[in-house]
C-alpha cells in the first residue's frame, strides 16, 4: 500500500505558479509506479492533469495544462512533483496524486486505474 502526502498548494494571483509536491510514507517506493496528478472536474469524479511512467521520462498532460505543468519526479528522495505556471482561476482545485493500482506497470492505466490518492492539496488562485 502506497501512503501519499500531498503539500505545496495556497494562493496565487493568475499568472503566477507553484510547485506541489507529492511523499510517500513507509511502503513500496514511488519510483516502481506510474504516478497521476488528479483534480476534481464539473460533472466528473476527477480530471487526469498529468502522469508520469515509473521507467522515467514519459509524461502526459491534460490539454487544459499542456504547456503550463510540468510533472517530475525525483526517485532518490521518493518524491513527485507538479510544477504548475501560468495559472489561471479555471486551475483552482484541490490537487491529488495517486499512484497506478499495479506496480511496474508498462501501460499507464486510464483513470480508473489509480488510486484515490492522498488528503490533496488546496491551490487557490485570484484573478
Amino acid at each position: 500500500q502506497v501512503q501519499l502526502v500531498e503539500s505545496g498548494g495556497g494562493l496565487v494571483q493568475a499568472g503566477g505558479s507553484l510547485r506541489l509536491a507529492c511523499a510517500s510514507g513507509p511502503g513500496p517506493p514511488f519510483s516502481t509506479y506510474n504516478m497521476g496528478w488528479f483534480r476534481p472536474a464539473p460533472g466528473k469524479e476527477r480530471e487526469l492533469v498529468a502522469t508520469i511512467m515509473w521507467t522515467g521520462g514519459r509524461t502526459y498532460y491534460a490539454d487544459s495544462v499542456q504547456g503550463r505543468f510540468t510533472i517530475s519526479g525525483d526517485n532518490v528522495k521518493n518524491m513527485v512533483y507538479l510544477q504548475m505556471n501560468s495559472l489561471k482561476p479555471e486551475d483552482a482545485a484541490t490537487y491529488y496524486c495517486a499512484n497506478d493500482h499495479v506496480q511496474f506497470s508498462l501501460t499507464m492505466p486510464a483513470m480508473g486505474g489509480f488510486g484515490s490518492g492522498g488528503q490533496g492539496t488546496q491551490v487557490t488562485v485570484s484573478s
